[in-house]
């Protein structure tokens, strides 16, 4: 018997065991492919904080004499590539005298490095001006000194007299928060900055000028190991992170207080741990409706034989079949969906691992639980789609009841509860919590940067897509049972004088075209606010980098070597759309030195986008125009504006220097507006200001930043700047993709462009699943009632009336909900994560090519739905009815 109906499956229900087994493998396939993804995206995470550490750890020693010691501890807690002795020094300051005048800093640090030093650990430098060993200083000390390669520094060593050293060099320390970081201390107990004079000497050097102040004043000199470990370390960043911070206990166990650890590693692997937890929080919240429809698409082709199944079942209760026979019959059904489902599940599964991820290993451990996981949910969830309902009916209906066609369903529990008005008024309720905060990046007192993630903020999305699809199911089924008359009126074009017919007839099967519509709206939603999310994600990563980087192509040096003298070579360059110099000065805000940068007001907008989220108020074009008719009109951040009290309208005094006597001297400036962000600006504190004015105060009009927007390949216009700066000492050339490839300081630097295409693929397929394999299923089982029509004398165009009102009902209602349900989550997502966005969007990023290629899938399938049940029309009505 067992044999027979086997047979029979694979000989008379081909169709439907095809679309059964494609719902199963979506299902599998989607979430197995989404758990890929987030192991991927966690291991290629902790791969690139590891490159992007300059120093592993920083051990600071409790005394010089435990150097032997400590070192040999280092080697029996964990291998280690490379090890370097760093000497600190405090100086109460350090003295210049050139062209003239005698510039005088206040306290500073001074380091003693080896030879190989810069090799061994080359992210903690960048090569400016003259040599890259000897006496070198750093960027902003020569700032302050004026100095340059050739000029001597007195340094005021704490205890003993000054001595004297000659600059060989100028450097940036872009690492400057680790390389000074406070060891040991408590939050808040050290400087939240770097120091901001900072000199470099050779080690040998070092040791004659502060091995003297070390026997003086022991407090005020000290040493470190700075140490590249060993990087076989675990891929996912949580556990990589967990195993460095043994290693680093380890390490401080064996050497027993003659050193404290700094563990620079561990900390950014924190920082990423708390990336990659929120990159799986947006992941699988992005995948999650997608998931959940796969699931609900599954269970709904599994069971839209229900109807056929529960006839079967009566004529074998009729004929004596006992319980254990007709669950064995129906488990036939059941194991072929699913192993079949599974096996193809899997076989998608590796296709698109091998087209998304080429270069990842599927077989990992993450990966490898993740399909196996996937595998087991879609086999569960094919068993209980078909054996279920069976089970179900057996002990709970009679023979009779199960004969019948019609029966009146009864309320879902959720639809007494009213869960989906709980689930709005809670996602209105945390939307209104979490639409100002969200995401953000923190500096920790150390001066390391740690990430703060607030997981609420994925509550009111999801409640709220929850919430709107249940109402919008009680909305339906009660509409669908009073509304037949404007239902009818919306169906004469198609359904002409049949549409009473027809609006009765759908009505009393409202539940199961209300299913096939949710369906559809959820098909729909997922891909349009799949789409909208992650193109505005990824457009905003775009405008992050340009934010960063200033504009396409930044040109950048110091007002001795001011790349403004080579901007008319710059301008004449092929690829240079348009271009705009840009000053970056240094100035006291009283005591503050900040940054701050002279612009033309009124051009600068041509070489890079200025947003109206820059500017407090959200209007730029209204700041930029006060700004250019006050000519000591300063536009000032917020962090500055708050430290200082200060308001619209005030006089500043601040404080610059002149080119002339290298003096600072007091400039009176107007505070006209308060500014958020600007191009190549840090985030805290910073002044913009009148590009002349600035030039007319200081003696000087130089521009130590030109900013060019390219016509074509940025990459292409920064190798000819290069080539025309390349003269210029310290100049620098950048451009937005290099720089979008390597920022890492928030949220969108996690990379959604694979999950997109992944996510964005099955959204298309879900959606054509939805659309027609739905409909085609639920009219398979209307089959008898649209050949009992045919036997009445109904004419192909009226049976085609009830076929083409009941898929464009489907299409038309699912997909205008879907619509609105899925900009309303996007706009939602990206609103309560503002956070993330550097600067926030100011309206969403529509994909429309997308969209017309989703719209043409849904079309397209629902019509082949359609035609194929138009088909058996031709059929005779007599034979289509023996066949079922």
């Amino acid at each position: 018997m067992l044999r027979t109906w086997f047979k029979g499956i694979l000989t008379y229900r081909q169709g439907r065991l095809l679309g059964s087994i494609s719902g199963v493998a979506l299902t599998v396939a989607l979430l197995a492919s989404l758990g890929a993804f987030i192991a991927s995206a966690g291991a290629s995470m902790t791969q690139r904080a590891v490159q992007e550490v300059p120093a592993d750890w920083q051990i600071q020693l409790s005394h010089p004499s435990d150097a032997n010691a400590v070192k040999a501890a280092i080697g029996k807690a964990t291998p280690y590539t490379t090890l370097e002795q760093v000497g600190y020094a405090d100086v109460k300051g350090l003295i210049a005298n050139t062209g003239g005048t005698v510039q005088t800093t206040g306290p500073g640090k001074v380091l003693g490095i080896s030879a190989a030093y810069r090799a061994n650990f080359p992210l903690e430098f960048r090569q400016l001006v003259g040599s890259s060993q000897g006496v070198l200083v750093a960027q902003q000390t020569a700032a302050n000194l004026h100095v340059k390669p050739g000029d001597r520094v007195t340094i005021e060593r704490v205890g003993l007299p000054p001595s004297e050293v000659i600059v060989d060099g100028v450097v940036d320390l872009p690492n400057a928060d680790s390389l000074f970081q406070a060891i040991g201390l408590p939050a808040g107990a050290a400087p939240q900055a770097p120091p901001d004079n900072v000199l470099l000497l050779p080690e040998a050097q070092w040791q004659r000028i502060f091995g003297p102040q070390a026997a003086v004043r022991p407090d005020s000199v000290h040493a470190q190991f700075h140490v590249r470990i060993s990087h076989a370390l675990p891929a996912d960043p949580a556990a990589a992170n967990q195993f460095v911070q043994q290693l680093a206990h380890n390490l401080e166990a064996r050497i027993a207080g003659r050193g404290i650890v700094g563990d620079i590693l561990a900390t950014r692997l924190g920082s990423v741990q708390a990336d990659a937890a929120y990159g799986n929080v947006l992941f699988l919240f992005l995948g999650l409706p997608g998931a959940i429809l796969a699931v609900l698409l599954t269970m709904a082709i599994a069971s839209s034989g229900t109807n056929r199944r529960r006839k079967e079942q009566a004529l074998l209760r009729i004929r004596g079949a006992s319980v254990q026979t007709i669950i064995g019959l129906e488990a036939i059904e059941a194991l072929i969906v699913a192993l079949g489902g599974v096996v193809l599940g899997n076989v998608l599964t590796l296709g698109i691992h091998r087209m998304f991820m080429p270069g990842n290993e599927l077989i990992g451990k993450s990966s490898l639980f993740w399909t196996v996981s996937a595998s087991l949910m879609g086999f569960v969830l094919a068993i209980a789609a078909i054996l279920y309902p069976a089970w179900k009916e057996i002990h709970h209906s009679t023979v009779v009841s199960a004969q019948a066609t019609v029966g009146r369903g009864r309320k879902a529990l959720w639809q007494k509860v009213y869960l989906d008005v709980v689930l709005l008024v809670i996602s209105g309720v945390e939307f209104w919590r979490t639409a100002s905060t969200g995401y953000q990046v923190v500096l920790a007192p150390e001066g390391i940067t740690t990430t703060s993630v607030n997981y609420e903020a994925f509550v009111a999305p999801l409640c709220f897509w929850l919430g709107a699809v249940l109402f919008s199911t009680r909305f339906l089924e009660g509409w669908m049972s009073g509304g037949r008359k404007l239902l009818a009126r919306l169906l004469n074009p198609v359904a002409r004088e049949l549409s009473g017919v027809v609006s009765s007839s759908l009505s009393r099967q409202r539940l199961l075209i209300v299913r096939g519509i949710i369906l559809v709206a959820l098909a729909v939603s997922f891909a349009v606010s799949t789409a909208v999310f992650n193109t505005t994600y990824n457009a905003q990563s775009h405008v992050d980098a340009e934010l960063t980087n200033g504009a396409d192509v930044t040109v950048s040096g110091s007002i001795m070597s001011a790349p403004s003298t080579r901007f008319r070579e710059l301008k004449a360059l092929p690829g240079v759309a348009a271009i705009q110099p840009m000053q970056h000065r240094l100035v006291y805000v009283g005591n503050d030195l900040q940054d701050m940068y002279g612009i033309d007001p009124q051009t600068i907008g041509q070489a890079t986008n200025i947003a109206n989220a820059y500017f407090a108020g959200g209007n730029a074009r209204g700041v930029l125009a006060e700004l250019a008719k006050q000519p000591d009109g300063v536009l000032v951040s917020e962090e500055t504006v708050k430290d200082y009290q200060l308001k619209l309208g005030d006089k500043i005094n601040l404080r610059l220097q002149n080119i002339k006597d290298h003096q600072y001297h007091i400039v009176p400036f107007h505070l006209i507006g308060i500014v958020r962000e600007f191009p190549t600006a840090p985030k805290d504190s910073f002044l913009v200001a009148n590009r002349n004015y600035i030039g007319q105060q200081t003696g000087s009009d130089a521009s130590e930043i030109v900013l060019m927007r390219a016509k074509g390949n940025p990459e292409a216009l920064a190798s000819q700047a290069k080539a025309v700066v390349s003269t210029l000492a310290g100049a620098k050339v950048t451009d937005i993709n290099s720089t979008q490839r390597t920022i890492s300081s928030g949220l969108t630097a996690v990379d959604l462009h694979g999950l997109t295409r992944l996510e964005l693929g099955f959204a298309v397929l879900l959606a054509a699943a939805s659309t027609g394999l739905i409909l085609a299923l639920g009219l398979a089982e209307r089959r008898r009632t649209l050949a009992v029509l045919a036997a009445l004398g109904a004419k192909k165009r009226q049976l085609g009336a009830f076929v083409w009102s009941e898929g464009l009902v489907i299409l038309t209602g699912g997909s205008l909900l879907g619509i609105i349900l899925g900009f309303g989550v996007a706009e939602m997502l990206v609103k309560v994560l503002t956070g993330v966005f550097d600067p926030p969007p100011e309206v969403l990023s529509i994909p429309w090519g997308y969209l017309v290629l989703l719209a043409a899938a849904a079309i397209s399938s629902t019509a082949a739905a359609i035609f194929g049940t138009n088909r058996l029309f031709h059929r005779p009505a007599i034979e289509e009815m023996r066949s079922l």
